[in-house]
């Protein structure tokens, strides 16, 4: 399970590199392709060109994963953690600026009702 999850991470920093590495080139095919003053054999050549790159180095290919589980779903782009990762981390207190909140809702009345409390994750601005 282990070695999975390190595969995953290691694919994606690869694929990572690949669309760096080739993100000039592939942005210039594509201009050449838009332009619709451009003749139509140039064209082809650029087209041709763009198809010849490596299909990892697109940034259509690249997944947001979790850096501690490989986990690609659920994952928040802001702290590169999958929620089941952050809602451990936060509850532990290990994430600087992260505390649970709960507060009360009303009820039809318009008295608070102690039963219906609802918890969650927050931010603390």
């Amino acid at each position: 399970m282990e070695v999975r999850r390190e595969n995953r991470n290691i694919h994606d920093n690869q694929r990572r590199q690949l669309a760096k590495q080739f993100e000039l080139k592939r942005n210039l095919f594509k201009a050449f392709l838009r332009d619709p003053e451009i003749p139509p054999e140039l064209r082809e050549q650029q087209q041709y060109k763009l198809a010849k790159l490596p299909r990892n180095s697109s940034f259509t290919r690249l997944r947001n994963r979790c850096i501690f589980t490989g986990r690609s779903r659920g994952v928040y782009q802001v702290f590169r953690m999958s929620r089941i990762v952050f809602r451990e981390l936060a509850s532990k207190g290990a994430l600087a600026g992260i505390k649970k909140a709960s507060w009360f809702y009303k009820d039809g009345e318009g008295d608070f009702d102690a039963k219906a409390v609802v918890k969650a994750l927050v931010f603390v601005a």
